[in-house]
């Protein structure tokens, strides 16, 4: 069965999921890490560990959500209704994973936060990536989609910097980087380098 053949079910499918059921499962891996540290499973310290699950979960919404032009592209399957759960998720996960930094690393003390952030310069990144993304959850609505126009789309290529940005923080918050870590980056830059790719007649 060819590619096409295959996601034409796949599709049907997909087209019966309403888009709220993307949004409660996303809730999942919070529940999870809720789970995790109720039970001490979060690891020897406990902050650090919310903190990289919190950034790791967001990191998955994000290039998920890369990944839906190109696997409607490619292999035919069609995520697009989706794409805005996905995104707000990504947003969602990113704003706890910097509220855990804020409050439960920092204390809500910003002087030594300020500190923490010329110490550790890999977290302007994480939050120049954050910044970013704030226009973009704040028009994903119909009705900023309607005002904007084609304004609207051009707003929204700053997931493609955001996206650099956030895995660039990830790898450099690693002492030595993993494989997992250029995992990532390579996943981010075949998901960006495809859209490159001359679409074909």
């Amino acid at each position: 069965m060819s590619m096409a053949g295959l996601s034409t079910p796949i599709n049907g499918a997909l087209r019966r999921v309403p888009s709220w059921v993307v949004y409660l499962a996303g809730l999942i891996p919070l529940a999870w890490v809720v789970y995790l540290t109720f039970t001490g499973g979060i690891g020897v310290d406990p902050v650090k560990g919310i903190e990289h699950r919190l950034g790791k979960i967001a990191l998955w919404f994000l290039v998920g959500g890369l990944a839906i032009t190109p696997a409607r592209r490619w292999l035919g399957l069609n995520l697009i209704r989706y794409r805005r759960a996905i995104g707000l998720l990504a947003f969602f996960y990113i704003a706890l994973h910097l509220s855990a930094w804020a409050v439960l690393d920092m204390g809500m003390l910003w002087s030594q936060a300020l500190a923490d952030l010329v110490k550790r310069r890999y977290l302007l990144l994480g939050i120049s990536a954050f910044i970013l993304l704030i226009p973009l959850a704040a028009t994903s609505n119909n009705a900023s989609i309607r005002k904007l126009g084609r304004n609207w789309r051009r707003l929204h290529w700053l997931v493609y910097p955001a996206v650099m940005l956030g895995v660039v923080h990830y790898l450099l918050q690693m002492k030595v980087i993993s494989t997992e870590g250029w995992l990532w980056l390579t996943a981010v830059l075949a998901l960006l380098g495809l859209r490159l790719v001359p679409r074909s007649r």
